[in-house]
């Protein structure tokens, strides 16, 4: 199968119909068909072939909708970038992925052509928004000269359909390979699970004569699909796992999205208000943001129905402050790059647990806790997260060694620290490299974070551990204060005082501006590390 004919498939069950609002137009999905394979087309003029890597690193935009089905149509692969990288970054993915194309657009254009220049198999750099910058291909007038009629390349199931890469946190970042059918089967199943748990069902009754005993009998015939009067506000980066989930699924569904070029707190609450959206999926970040803002009264945000939170841990603080403010729950998922953008959530039929990231939601998958030996935990043990199923990565792209350390026996080993209750429910305490050992005992740093969230002068977070000369390791803890307040050290490690253990509250304090994070809100550790 080719994962590119979702696309046409959705157009061939639902018409013609608006699907992406941006900047002031709506774009329909016939729309983003035609030019996917204008853009398909030109791109096999330009030598592209079944198996070449293309990059797609822009903000979000329309083309990003058409980009990812036309690469995939001719058979190459996707390789969403982060459009915020650093040239060395950008450049060493560049050189790893042995790319021969880029989509992307002015917004960073110094960055990306500095990248360029030190990866001598990037020929093409497309530009989607000027005509008029040397060295680079305009984007509308390959799509202007080519045909919007394309043959689909005939791919296997196990063929590589797209190369992600992890946020790198630490080392360099890894090329995390899908496939044509890790893709279709996430998509599939997330749709799957949508039909199930948040389905809606039509009803008609009628009445018909009886011809022959001309009696009037009342007929009822009903039908259960997906509301697709819902609208989507997509604040996150489609240059990622999360825009090829969002415009895979959204092919099954039909449904309609905002989009915002860059996140905005106020550009985001107004559109909330204007298109009367129902779902928003968001990091900790913004949710925080959006409670934070100083005019957040004078939006209308009742349209609201459903409220997702992933990529990085939500403190049940601000799930609660956003419990009470907006009258809508945050329900929290967990995914890995490597396990394929949804594998567990809150189910939607249920009230949220706070504290846990869900269930596992795909039928196809299953989740475990294994102890170091590789053995299955009972539930309430703390061991390493473990998937297993068809939405798993083929592997990390030239990197057998690492691919075999990670995928033992079929199970994904995700790094990730946690627990499953009696009745399913996966809680994640940490990840296997951030564990504190301060003396012999294990400290999590979520744990102490969540206690710092309660402070009443502290808006966010970061808790990593340094070395110690007695324990081995202290605890250190990096506090951003909400604006216009003040707090000591002495205040801080008192408040922790009446609510840890001794051996988990920090030693010290370090006031900052800002916690640093990647482009899905999850703070860098290591980076934290370099500022102590």
């Amino acid at each position: 199968m080719n994962i590119g004919s979702l696309i046409e498939d959705n157009i061939k069950r639902f018409g013609e119909y608006e699907s992406v609002y941006f900047e002031g137009k709506w774009y329909t999905n016939a729309e983003a068909n035609r030019n996917a394979n204008r853009l398909g087309n030109a791109l096999k003029a330009l030598g592209i072939s079944k198996g070449d890597r293309v990059i797609v690193q822009m903000p979000n935009s329309p083309p990003v909708f058409s980009a990812f089905p036309a690469i995939y149509k001719i058979g190459g692969i996707v390789v969403p970038l982060n459009p915020l990288l650093r040239p060395d970054q950008a450049s060493y993915i560049y050189r790893d992925c042995g790319a021969k194309a880029i989509l992307t657009s002015s917004d960073y254009l110094g960055w990306i052509k500095d990248a360029q220049s030190r990866a001598p198999s990037l020929k093409h750099l497309i530009l989607t928004d000027r005509d008029d910058v040397p060295d680079t291909v305009s984007y509308r007038e390959l799509l202007s000269s080519s045909s919007d009629k394309l043959a689909i390349e005939e791919t296997n199931n196990d063929d590589v359909a797209a190369l992600l890469y992890t946020a790198g946190t630490t080392g360099q970042p890894k090329g995390v390979m899908h496939t044509h059918y890790s893709l279709y089967i996430n998509a599939l199943s997330f749709y799957e699970y949508i039909m199930v748990h948040r389905s809606v069902t039509l009803r008609l009754t009628s009445r018909a004569l009886n011809a022959k005993t001309l009696q009037s009998n009342e007929v009822t015939q009903q039908v259960s699909g997906i509301n697709r009067a819902m609208v989507s506000l997509g604040v996150l980066p489609l240059s990622h796992s999360y825009g090829i989930a969002f415009s895979n699924t959204g092919s099954f569904v039909g449904g309609k999205a905002v989009v915002l070029k860059w996140w905005n707190v106020e550009e985001a609450l107004k559109a909330i208000q204007t298109f009367r959206v129902n779902h928003i999926a968001a990091v900790p970040t913004m949710y925080i943001q959006m409670l934070e803002f100083p005019d957040l009264d004078k939006y209308d945000l009742s349209s609201l129905e459903e409220c997702n939170s992933g990529g990085a841990a939500l403190p049940v603080e601000v799930a609660l402050r956003w419990k009470q403010k907006v009258g809508v729950d945050i329900r929290e998922g967990w995914g890995l790059t490597e396990s394929g953008a949804t594998t567990t959530g809150q189910p939607a039929d249920l009230s949220p647990r706070y504290g846990s990231v869900g269930k596992c939601l795909l039928k196809c998958n299953t989740i475990k806790v294994f102890d170091d030996s590789g053995r299955e935990l009972p539930p309430g043990q703390r061991g390493e997260i473990v998937v297993k199923g068809p939405t798993l990565m083929k592997g990390y792209w030239n990197l057998p060694e690492d691919t075999a350390q990670t995928i033992k026996n079929g199970w994904l080993h995700t790094g990730d620290i946690g627990y499953v209750d009696e009745e399913g429910y996966l809680y994640i305490t940490d990840r296997k490299k951030d564990i504190i050992i301060r003396g012999g005992e294990n400290v999590s740093p979520r744990e102490v974070e969540e206690v710092l969230y309660q402070h009443p002068k502290v808006v966010e977070a970061g808790v990593i551990g340094i070395p110690d000369k007695v324990y081995g390791e202290e605890i250190k803890a990096f506090v951003v204060l909400k604006p216009g307040e003040q707090a000591s050290e002495e205040e801080i490690v008192a408040f922790c005082k009446e609510r840890l253990p001794t051996f988990k509250i920090p030693k010290k304090v370090q006031f900052i501006e800002s916690l640093p994070k990647n482009l899905l809100g999850k703070v860098l550790r290591a980076e934290l590390r370099n500022l102590g």
